[in-house]
């Protein structure tokens, strides 16, 4: 398969590793100071770029009937008009706050327990996100997703960085040296705490996630997540 990689930072570099060791070939790799030219060649394009190139780089790629795969965060107020476009182009297109597969499974996990932790009212939930001193957003896209999913299954009704009343959840956005993403979860009571983490130990299992989305992007028609492409 030939992919096209928007954002060629150290994301990007894993990606293309990951990729040529799965056979594929790169045809365009798109930093700051380069064109799409190579873009019409792609079979799927991912990108892992800033969040002010992204929905210009997913624009590109959906105009031009090119499966597009996009886990660069900080850009979803952006959200419906690409899902807008890609219905238009009658393109396809995932997008995902984490490719990796143990997040996609700590997802699902944190969903369950949200739904068994509702009706237990003398807890307090509230989550850690702890990222490397490079990233641009915070909180992270994938606390984000985890705060939604607590959302979704309590009464809580939003989140927020600091100051959280008492219907938001508390995430703490940590900024360190060195760390790929470490998301954890707590629950507190007057009398225990539950807790569950998710660690990354570097950025292969978010890079082989994308890759692999892009494999089963590719031929397809419309809007996907990571859920579909691991038939969670």
């Amino acid at each position: 398969m030939k992919i096209a990689l928007l954002g060629y930072g150290r994301m990007g570099k894993v990606i293309e590793r990951v990729a040529l060791e799965r056979g594929h070939e790169i045809v365009l790799r798109k930093g700051s100071g380069n064109s799409f030219d190579g873009l019409e060649n792609a079979d799927a394009a991912i990108d892992f770029s800033i969040p002010d190139a992204a929905v210009g780089n997913i624009s590109a790629c959906l105009n031009s009937n090119i499966p597009v795969v996009s886990g660069t965060t900080g850009w979803l107020e952006k959200y419906h008009d690409i899902a807008k476009l890609c219905e238009d182009r009658e393109g396809a297109f995932i997008y995902g706050s984490n490719f990796s597969l143990g997040v996609n499974i700590f997802f699902e996990l944190n969903a369950h327990l949200a739904k068994m932790m509702s009706n237990l009212k003398q807890y307090k939930v509230s989550m850690e996100e702890i990222h490397h001193l490079q990233k641009l957003d915070a909180p992270s896209g994938t606390a984000i997703s985890l705060a939604k999913d607590i959302i979704d299954n309590s009464d809580y009704s939003s989140w927020a960085l600091e100051n959280a009343k008492e219907d938001e959840i508390r995430i703490d956005a940590k900024r360190e040296e060195s760390i790929p993403g470490t998301h954890s979860i707590f629950y507190d009571s007057e009398v225990d705490s539950i807790e569950i983490k998710h660690t990354a130990h570097n950025r292969e299992g978010f890079a082989l996630g994308a890759v692999v989305a892009a494999e089963w992007l590719a031929g397809k028609k419309g809007i996907y997540t990571m859920k579909d492409v691991l038939g969670l």
